[in-house]
């Protein structure tokens, strides 16, 4: 997204004197801001209403069942600015850290709503870096039957948007920022460091 407001955000975001409670801020802010980008092409309905003053028909979201699926840790950390625009949402949890030797993806835990095969996930990763934990939690949440999977992430890079693709090309992304590369210990440059450790923290 190119819209001033999430770019605005997004430096502070980068800062590294940024305080965590309100780096933690900025994270909902600049996620609601991404899951307005990350919804605009629901399908709507019109329904008939009654105003104060008449009937009217008006156009709703159309029967669109939502499931949020965290990847754990920092994904939570976007949580509430997905869930302040879409209350009705379901949330699942995927629990995964990579592995700084072989930079792949290890997973701990995996909580979804029993009922994915009626719902669209969004799934929630801050850093879409090397690409293999996304595409790792992507896979996760197709198997259990979503109907349709989206991406949001903070910050991403080319190799990682091009890894999503290249596993799961019918993946929507939408990411604030697509930064220049990776570090040689995998890391998103110039990035905004590692956004769990910055979000509650720790070191």
């Amino acid at each position: 997204m190119t819209h001033p407001l999430v770019q605005h955000k997004l430096s502070y975001l980068r800062e590294k004197d940024t305080p965590t409670v309100h780096f933690r801020k900025l994270v909902e802010e600049v996620t609601l801001l991404l899951t307005y980008e990350a919804t605009k092409d629901f399908p709507t309905e019109d329904v008939v209403i009654e105003t104060p003053l008449e009937k009217a028909e008006i156009p709703r979201i159309a029967g669109k069942k939502v499931a949020v699926c965290p990847v754990l840790r920092a994904g939570v950390g976007m949580l509430d600015g997905v869930l302040s625009l879409i209350s009705s949402a379901r949330v699942g949890f995927i629990g995964m850290y990579r592995d700084e030797g072989t930079l792949q993806p290890v997973q701990y835990y995996l909580k979804l709503p029993a009922d994915m095969d009626d719902r669209d996930a969004i799934v929630l990763d801050p850093m879409l870096a090397t690409g293999n934990s996304s595409a790792a939690a992507i896979t996760l949440v197709k198997d259990a039957g979503a109907r349709t999977v989206t991406l949001v992430s903070l910050v991403a890079v080319q190799e990682g948007i091009e890894r999503i693709h290249r596993d799961h090309p019918d993946v929507h992304i939408v990411c604030a920022a697509i930064d220049r590369g990776l570090n040689e210990r995998g890391f998103i440059v110039p990035g905004l460091g590692d956004a769990g450790d910055r979000l509650y923290g720790t070191k």
